[in-house]
């Protein structure tokens, strides 16, 4: 499926299989979870993508064949490609661990081609390679909305306990799950009126459930905002104690509103996540292996995602939507 121009459906395409170039590997795709950033993208809302392009980047599939200077994978083996495509290894970020913030990093389905196809490349060092009982496709949300939601949970203090997860969507009910195992307490906040959404989060053991309107029946010691809405930061901030944590975990959100500094004072802080790096893969996986947090998923055909991008834009998937490239997976 390729997008040519923002604001406009993908097209189903018939295109050669790529070839993988050295580093890289050619991975037959078995499915591709569609994230919020996919829809940043086709929206306009991110800037230059590669035109035309294929997005995705949530991928569960099978290497093929490898190029030359590939190491640590084989043909057979199941990887997961996730955002970070690419990193120099070698600019001022990556040495000091922040590769996600590196000056010449690629973005899988955005700036090179992602897993909206039955086949792609990937650089071989940032592919995961996944355990067995993570190779089906309800397991690929994993590959942003568990990651990114993983990353926006690390930045929480472990004796942090009782957290606000605003926009309870694909990378909310991962991490939910998580964070509940591990003996937090959710409160999870939804669009007003979606009454769904509050039961869904109830039943993954939130503690409490309301819309974004509303307070909850306590402090919090941190939050977490998915939902792209910048009006939800003072709305975090009022609900959070002294000394509590806002994380922004989206790449992408509407302007934030001016607010008092009363809101920010008595050490309050707000702070963004910017992609992901591959510690953050190592680690959510080992959490995620112990723990195996249950994905909600609805699976649609590769030609159906036009469909599937609409449905998920108008907030009618519960959990997340996933592409399947072949009948059965």
């Amino acid at each position: 499926m390729v997008l040519n121009k923002a604001n406009v459906e993908l097209t189903l395409s018939t295109l050669p299989i790529p070839v993988p170039l050295s580093g890289q590997v050619l991975i037959r795709v078995m499915a591709c979870g569609i994230c919020r950033t996919d829809l940043h993208i086709i929206d306009g809302e991110l800037a230059s993508p590669k035109l035309p392009l294929i997005p995705g980047h949530e991928v569960i599939g099978t290497v093929v064949s490898t190029g030359d200077k590939t190491s640590g994978l084989h043909e057979g083996d199941v990887v997961g490609v996730p955002w970070l495509g690419y990193a120099c290894g070698k600019c001022r970020y990556c040495s000091r661990g922040q590769e996600n913030l590196c000056d010449r990093a690629i973005f899988t389905g955005y700036t090179m081609n992602g897993g909206f196809a039955e086949f792609m490349v990937a650089y071989s060092d940032f592919c995961i390679k996944l355990p067995a009982q993570f190779a089906f496709a309800q397991y690929a949300p994993f590959l942003c909305a568990g990651l990114i939601g993983y990353r926006s949970y690390r930045f929480i203090p472990v004796e942090f306990s009782k957290i606000g997860l605003y926009g309870f969507g694909a990378a909310a009910h991962i991490i939910a799950q998580l964070a509940v195992m591990q003996g937090k307490k959710i409160y999870a906040f939804s669009r007003k009126g979606d009454d769904a959404a509050g039961k869904f989060a109830l039943s993954l053991g939130a503690a409490w459930a309301g819309g974004s309107d509303e307070s909850p029946p306590e402090k919090l010691d941190a939050a977490i905002i998915f939902a792209p809405a910048g009006e939800l930061i003072p709305k975090a901030l009022s609900d959070c104690d002294r000394g509590g944590i806002v994380v922004c975990g989206g790449i992408h959100m509407s302007d934030i509103p001016s607010f008092p500094y009363s809101l920010l004072w008595e050490e309050r802080q707000v702070r963004s996540v910017a992609n992901l790096t591959r510690k953050d893969a190592e680690e959510f996986m080992a959490a995620a292996i112990e723990h195996t947090p249950h994905t909600s998923v609805e699976l649609f055909p590769l030609e159906q995602a036009n469909s599937a991008i609409r449905k998920f834009r108008e907030g009618k998937i519960r959990g997340a939507a996933v592409l399947v490239m072949a009948p059965g997976e």
